[in-house]
């Protein structure tokens, strides 16, 4: 018999955000795989810290790069498919040899988490269960106090990578808008904010949920970059209510 794989979202920082089933699996399996940046503990594993079962092994997973080579970059993609291969391997072996493995992804594990790069490779092969996690966004936005949408306003979710012009038509058009991977984008998205003509609704979250938790108007935001845990919220909720 091969073993289960568990894909646990973990949340968005707070461990008091974990789902009941998710702690319920980190206590009982034999063995929890992992994602981090080198030399880090890795955001995941620090949530799951406590709840982890004593004498679990761990299969840590040192991204090759996180923020040094562009996305775009073909020697980006072939590390990156490389290291989700071999990291699948890892876990493939763990699962031919009987043991159920909890792979750990922050916020929620098929919303731009990579635990669905291993995901997409074992699923068909291995009894597998995805435990879904509260998303970063619902997070930043629970702290920020930020009521998103309401009636028949629509939410758009956009990755801070696309290019400027993009953003701007994207913006234009949308009733509420979430911008994830913020980073050395930081400066374009504002731009393009500007010309969509809604800044002065966006709303900067940092590290929401978490230890150093930074909420404030994007306006007052004087930081040419953001950290990887950044986002920008552009409530909705413009109609009569």
């Amino acid at each position: 018999m091969t073993g289960t794989l568990y894909t646990i979202g973990m949340g968005p920082g707070d461990p008091e955000l974990v789902t009941l089933k998710a702690a319920r699996i980190l206590a009982a399996v034999p063995v929890v795989a992992f994602f981090a940046k080198r030399g880090r503990i890795g955001h995941a594993r620090g949530i799951a810290a406590p709840l982890i079962g004593a004498g679990a092994a761990e299969l840590r997973f040192e991204y090759p790069y996180t923020t040094e080579v562009a996305h775009d970059d073909p020697q980006y993609r072939a590390a990156m498919d490389c290291f989700y291969g071999k990291s699948a391997e890892s876990v493939a072996a763990a699962l031919d040899g009987g043991d159920d493995v909890a792979l750990l992804c922050e916020g929620d594990p098929f919303f731009y988490g990579s635990a669905m790069y291993l995901f997409d490779r074992l699923a068909r092969a291995y009894r597998s269960e995805t435990v879904p996690g509260v998303a970063g966004m619902s997070g930043c936005w629970s702290r920020a106090g930020l009521p998103m949408v309401h009636g028949d306003d629509v939410l758009s979710i956009l990755p801070g990578t696309l290019d400027e012009a993009d953003l701007v038509a994207r913006l234009a058009g949308a009733e509420a808008a979430v911008i994830m991977k913020v980073g050395r984008n930081l400066e374009k998205i504002r731009r393009a904010l500007e010309r969509a003509g809604v800044i002065d609704r966006a709303v900067y979250v940092e590290r929401g949920t978490m230890s150093g938790e930074r909420i404030v108007p994007l306006r007052a935001l004087v930081t040419p970059t953001a950290p990887y845990f950044s986002m920008i919220l552009v409530p909705g909720r413009q109609g009569i209510r």
